[in-house]
C-alpha cells in the first residue's frame, strides 16, 4: 500500500509539472532551446569508429598487444596494388616501373613485389640439418664409387644392379613447408597469376590502418600517383585496382556510414508517414516529433562528452531511440486528445494525461533503461556503450516529452487548435475488441498451441561465428583481396609475436613449431617465420660439407646420368656452391617484412594460419594455439593481431550473453514490481515479453536465422521495449469505470502504433548493405511482429480467460479485467 501511495504522489507530481509547463510554455521552450544548443555543441565532432579493437576494453591483453604491435611494427596489412588485364611480360614491366616509384612515396616504407625465390633456392641446402647433409654426402659417395667402378675396365660386376640414386626428394619433402620454402613460392619471381592476368605489389605503409584518417591519406597518395601515370603502354585493357587492409577499412567504413545515414533518414520518413496516418494531422505529427528530435540531440550531446565517438552498434541508436521515443508521444497525445473530446480543458487534459499515461510511459522508460543498463555489465564495449546510451536516451525521451509537449500544447490551445477526434468504437482495434470477448477461449487455444510449437523448436537455433557473414563481401576491394592470398600462396595478413630481444625469435619459432607438431592435423598454424630463424645455424660446418659434396658432384658427367635425375644433379652442383650468409645478406624485400618501424627495437615473428581468420571457430582455435608462450628467461609473449581481437569478442559474447539476459529479465521484473506495486501485475505484464522471446528463438530455428555477436543485442532490447504494452493495458483497465471494448480499442491502437514506431527504427536496418546491421534489423522486426500478435491477441485473450475462471469459481476479479465485468460480453 505504501508503494501505491508513493506512485500516486509521483503521478500527481508529473501532472503538476506538466500543467505548469502548459501555463508557462515560453519558459519550458527556452530551457529546451538551451539544452538543445548544448547537445548540438557537444555532439558536433562525433564520428564513427568501426575498428574491432575499439569494441574491447583497453585492459584486454589482445588490445594491449595490438597497440604494441601498431607502435613497434606499424600494424599489419598492406596497401595492395593490383595490375590487371595484360600479358605476363607487360605485367612484369608494370611492376618493374612502378615499384621503385611507389616505394619513394612519403607514406610508404617499402614495396614487396618479388619473391625471394632465387636466394632461397641457391641457399636451400643450408636449411638442411647436418645429419641429413651427411646422408646426401653418403649417397653421392656411393654414386661416385659406382661411377669409378664403371670406368675401370678391369672391374667385372658379378650381377647387374642399378646405379645408386641421386634422387633426394625424400629429404626435400622432410623440409617442405618451412618458412624459407613458403616465402620463396613455386618458382615464379613476381606475384603474378597468368590465368587471372594479374600481378600484385604489396606496399607497407608507415602508419596503422586503425587510424581511418591515415588510411584515407595513404590510399589517396597511392591513387593520386597511379592516376598520373600513362598506363596505356601496358596494354589497351590494362587497369589498376587497390585492396588490402587499408583500402578495405575505408570501404567498409563507408558502407557502414552510408547505411547509418540511410537508416536514420528512412526511419524519419517512415515515422512521419506513420504518424500522419495515425493522427491524420500535420500539427499532431509535429507535436510528437519535436520532443523526439530534442531528446536525441540531448542524448548525443551526452555521447559526445562521455565517449567522443560511436561504434558499430551505437551508431544506429538514433533511428532506434527515435522509434521508441515516438511511442511515448502516441500514448500521451492520444490520451490528451481523448480527454479533450470528453470535455476537459487543455490544461486539465495535460495534467490527467501526464499523471496516468505519463506515469505509465515513465515506468516503461525506466524498465527499458534498466534492461539496457544490463548490457552495460558487459566488458564488450559495443554492448556496454549501447546499454548506457540507450538507457540515457530512454529516460531523456520521457523528460523531453514532459518538458516540451505540455508547453507546445499550451501554445496551440491558445491559438485555438483542437485535436481531430478518433472514434474509439470504429476501426480494426474496435472490431478486435468486440471479437475477443466472444472467442477468447478459441483464441487462447490456437495461439497457445502455436506458441508451444514454436518454443519446441528453440533448441535448433545456432550461433554464427563466421565474421565474413557480417561484412559486405560484395565490395570490390573485399572480392579482390580474396584473390590475393591465392597468388601469394599464404595469408597476406599473418599475426605477429613481438619479442623484447631479437635473440628470442628462434625460441618462439621453435615453440610454435612444437605446438604445430603437437596438434598434428588439427593444427591451425600454416608456417612460422622470423629473420633469425631464416639464418640457419652451423653454417660453417655445413659449408665445409657442401664444398666436399660439390667437388665430387662436379666430377660426375651429367650426360651419363639418367634424364629423370639430370636436372637434380645440375641443381645440386649449383646449390653446393653457395656461401654462408648473415642476416644482413638476406634479400632486402624479405628483411623489411620482419623489421620493426623506424626507431623501434625488438624481434618479430610472423605466424601464418592455415584457416580463415574470418571464421570465428577457426580463429578461436588458432588463438589458443599461438597465445601464452613461456620463454626460457621467464617472460611470456603472445601473438597480436585483429584475429585475436575477434576471438576475444566471440569468447566474451558467448560467456556474457546468458548473464546479461538473466540480468535484463530480473531488472525488468523487479522494476515493474516496485513501480506497479503488485507482484501479480508485474508477472502478468512480463508474460507477453517472455513468450515473445521464446517464440522468436523457435521461429529463428525454423527460418534458419542465426545469432551473431551483433544481433544478440536484440534480445535485451526486445525485453525492455515490449514490456510497456502490458503496462499501458493493465493500467488503463485498472481505472475505475473502464470497460474492455473502449479501453482495448483506444489503448490497443496506441500499443500498435508504439510497436510499429519502435520497429521502424530497426526496419530501416533491413535495407542496410552491411550484413551485420541487416541481421539486427531482421531479428528485431521479427521480434516486434511476434510480440504484436502476442500482446494484441494472446495477452487480452488470456486476461479474459483468467477473469472468467476467477468469476466462475467465486474468486475476486483481477484488477485489470474486473473493470470489464459491468459490460459482460456474451460467451460463445
Amino acid at each position: 500500500m505504501s508503494e501505491m501511495r508513493w506512485s500516486e504522489r509521483f503521478e500527481a507530481a508529473m501532472g503538476s509539472l506538466a500543467a505548469r509547463g502548459h501555463r508557462r510554455p515560453w519558459v519550458a521552450l527556452f530551457v529546451t532551446l538551451v539544452l538543445t544548443g548544448l547537445g548540438t555543441f557537444f555532439a558536433r565532432d562525433l564520428s564513427l569508429n568501426a575498428d574491432l579493437s575499439n569494441l574491447l576494453p583497453r585492459s584486454f591483453q589482445s588490445v594491449q598487444d595490438l597497440e604494441k604491435l601498431r607502435t613497434r611494427f606499424g600494424g599489419m596489412g598492406n596497401v595492395v596494388v593490383a595490375g590487371i588485364g595484360a600479358e605476363p611480360e607487360q605485367l612484369k614491366q608494370f611492376v618493374d616501373d612502378m615499384a621503385p616509384k611507389l616505394g619513394g612515396l612519403s607514406e610508404i616504407r617499402f614495396v614487396n613485389y618479388q619473391r625471394p625465390s632465387q636466394f632461397f633456392d641457391q641457399h636451400a641446402l643450408y636449411y638442411v640439418d647436418l645429419p641429413d647433409l651427411r646422408i646426401i654426402q653418403e649417397r653421392i659417395d656411393a654414386r661416385f664409387a659406382w661411377e669409378k667402378e664403371q670406368a675401370n675396365p678391369l672391374f667385372v660386376r658379378l650381377e647387374e644392379a642399378p646405379p645408386p640414386s641421386l634422387d633426394f626428394t625424400d629429404i626435400e619433402q622432410k623440409y617442405t613447408g618451412g618458412a624459407n620454402q613458403r616465402l620463396s613460392g613455386q618458382g615464379e619471381l613476381y606475384y603474378l597469376d597468368p590465368q587471372e592476368r594479374m600481378v600484385v605489389m604489396l606496399l607497407k605503409a608507415k602508419g596503422s590502418s586503425a587510424d581511418l584518417g591515415y588510411s584515407k591519406k595513404v590510399i589517396a597518395q597511392v591513387q593520386d600517383y597511379l592516376s598520373q601515370q600513362d598506363l596505356s603502354k601496358y596494354g589497351p585493357g590494362f587497369r589498376t585496382e587497390l585492396t588490402g587492409t587499408f583500402k578495405k577499412k575505408i570501404d567498409q567504413q563507408g558502407v557502414i556510414t552510408g547505411d547509418l545515414a540511410r537508416a536514420s533518414s528512412l526511419a524519419i520518413v517512415l515515422l512521419l508517414a506513420y504518424l500522419a496516418f495515425h493522427f491524420r494531422s500535420a500539427l499532431s505529427v509535429g507535436l510528437t516529433m519535436a520532443p523526439v528530435a530534442a531528446g536525441l540531440m540531448w542524448t548525443y550531446g551526452f555521447v559526445g562528452v562521455a565517449y567522443g565517438q560511436v561504434n558499430l552498434l551505437t551508431g544506429f541508436l538514433a533511428a532506434v531511440l527515435g522509434g521508441l521515443g515516438v511511442e511515448h508521444g502516441i500514448h500521451l497525445l492520444g490520451r490528451w486528445s481523448t480527454l479533450r473530446s470528453e470535455g476537459m480543458t487543455s490544461e486539465e487534459a495535460v495534467r490527467e494525461a501526464f499523471s496516468h499515461t505519463g506515469f505509465s510511459a515513465l515506468i516503461s522508460a525506466l524498465v527499458a533503461a534498466l534492461t539496457f543498463l544490463s548490457l552495460s555489465l558487459s566488458e564488450f564495449r559495443a554492448f556496454h556503450e549501447f546499454g548506457v546510451i540507450a538507457a540515457v536516451g530512454m529516460l531523456v525521451s520521457v523528460g523531453s516529452y514532459l518538458l516540451i509537449l505540455p508547453a507546445m500544447l499550451g501554445l496551440v490551445s491558445k491559438w485555438g487548435w483542437t485535436p481531430r477526434l478518433h472514434q474509439a468504437q470504429s476501426g480494426p482495434m474496435a472490431v478486435l475488441a468486440r471479437f475477443l470477448p466472444r472467442r477468447y477461449r478459441a483464441v487462447s487455444v490456437v495461439l497457445g498451441v502455436a506458441l508451444v510449437a514454436l518454443i519446441s523448436q528453440a533448441y535448433g537455433v545456432t550461433f554464427n561465428y563466421d565474421s565474413t557473414k557480417l561484412d559486405d563481401v560484395s565490395l570490390p576491394s573485399v572480392r579482390l583481396d580474396r584473390r590475393i592470398d591465392h597468388i601469394l600462396g599464404y595469408s597476406a595478413t599473418p599475426v605477429v609475436v613481438l619479442t623484447d630481444k631479437e635473440g628470442q625469435e628462434r625460441e618462439v619459432v621453435t615453440q610454435l613449431q612444437a605446438r604445430k607438431e603437437q596438434y598434428g592435423k588439427d593444427s591451425t598454424i600454416d608456417f612460422v617465420g622470423a629473420l633469425e630463424d631464416l639464418v640457419p645455424t652451423q653454417q660453417e660446418e655445413k659449408h665445409a660439407l657442401l664444398q666436399s659434396i660439390h667437388k665430387k658432384l662436379s666430377r660426375i658427367d651429367p650426360e651419363k646420368v639418367a634424364k629423370d635425375t639430370r636436372d637434380n644433379l645440375v641443381r645440386a652442383v649449383r646449390m653446393t656452391q653457395a656461401e654462408p650468409f648473415t642476416r644482413e645478406q638476406l634479400p632486402v624485400s624479405l628483411r623489411r617484412q620482419f623489421e620493426p618501424a623506424a626507431g623501434q627495437k625488438g624481434g618479430v615473428v610472423l605466424v601464418y594460419a592455415n584457416v580463415s581468420l574470418s571464421d570465428g571457430v577457426g580463429t578461436r582455435r588458432f588463438t589458443k594455439e599461438v597465445r601464452n608462450l613461456q620463454l626460457s628467461d621467464g617472460s611470456q609473449v603472445s601473438a597480436a593481431g585483429e584475429a585475436l581481437i575477434l576471438a576475444d569478442i566471440l569468447d566474451m559474447v558467448a560467456k556474457e550473453s546468458p548473464r546479461i539476459l538473466v540480468a535484463a529479465v530480473l531488472s525488468v521484473f523487479f522494476a515493474m514490481w516496485m513501480t506497479l506495486g503488485s507482484l501479480r501485475n508485474a508477472v502478468i505484464c512480463m508474460l507477453p515479453t517472455l513468450l515473445t522471446i521464446a517464440a522468436l528463438v523457435g521461429l529463428m530455428s525454423i527460418l534458419g536465422l542465426q545469432f551473431n555477436y551483433l544481433n544478440i543485442v536484440v534480445i535485451p532490447v526486445l525485453i525492455g521495449t515490449t514490456v510497456d504494452a502490458g503496462v499501458h493495458l493493465i493500467e488503463r483497465l485498472g481505472e475505475p469505470g473502464a470497460d474492455f471494448v473502449t479501453v482495448y480499442a483506444e489503448t490497443g491502437r496506441a500499443i500498435t502504433g508504439g510497436l510499429l514506431t519502435s520497429a521502424i527504427g530497426f526496419l530501416a536496418l533491413v535495407f542496410a548493405k552491411h550484413p551485420g546491421l541487416n541481421s539486427i534489423g531482421d531479428l528485431a522486426n521479427l521480434g516486434f511482429a511476434v510480440n504484436m500478435v502476442v500482446v494484441l491477441v494472446g495477452f487480452p485473450a488470456l486476461l479474459l480467460l483468467v477473469d472468467r475462471w476467477r468469476n466462475k469459481h467465486g474468486a475476486t476479479p483481477t484488477a485489470p479485467t474486473g473493470a470489464e465485468t459491468p459490460h459482460p460480453a456474451p460467451e460463445s
